[in-house]
């Protein structure tokens, strides 16, 4: 269904899919710890299901509700953040199973995007990844995004997106995983 930022909040996205635009891409997202939806995201891009996704968070201090060691996550995302940035960081327990692979870690990130903004504000932090079948090109446009209409539950009427992926740094190794338009000094 394709519907406006201010309507879906007036709606209950449990066990329910959300296409959004973020400041990199357009991405699918839910509630980080509805299963259910999850496994939905997981179906729709066809991803393996030991891939990770990432929560995005809609402030640092939510943000920090999901690591075991803020001291690793702060000065990069004070720093950077609002951004495309997605910083791996050691989880705490209530990132379920389901939602970073049973790893230790969970990137986590803060977009620097209006209605991304006003959604996660809204609802809470979200498990999110890029909308677009697995391996393949990332969706940038709103027009393309509409193409998954009949696979996610909701589609908020948005503007093309202008980035690519964010760049993906695991603060504990020193590592960047994905480079993206962030540049780390």
């Amino acid at each position: 269904m394709i519907i406006s930022v201010e309507a879906l909040c007036k709606k209950d996205i449990k066990g329910k899919t959300i296409v959004f635009k973020t400041d990199t891409v357009y991405g699918i997202g839910a509630l980080y710890n509805d299963e259910k939806a999850i496994k939905k995201i997981y179906m729709t891009k066809g991803r393996d299901a030991n891939k990770p996704l990432a929560i995005l968070c809609g402030s640092l201090d939510d943000a920090l509700r999901f690591t075991s060691d803020e001291t690793l996550l702060k000065p990069l995302a004070l720093k950077y953040w609002p951004g495309a940035l997605t910083l791996v960081v050691p989880k705490t327990d209530i990132v379920p199973p389901y939602v970073n692979a049973g790893f230790d870690t969970i990137g986590l990130r803060m977009p620097n995007d209006t209605l991304a903004l006003k959604l996660l504000n809204h609802f809470g932090p979200m498990a999110v990844t890029s909308l677009n079948r697995s391996n393949e090109p990332e969706i940038k446009t709103y027009q393309n995004a509409l193409e998954f209409n009949d696979k996610a539950d909701y589609i908020v009427v948005g503007d093309d997106a202008e980035g690519k992926a964010s760049t993906v740094y695991d603060v504990m190794q020193k590592r960047i995983l994905r480079q993206g338009d962030i540049k780390l000094d």
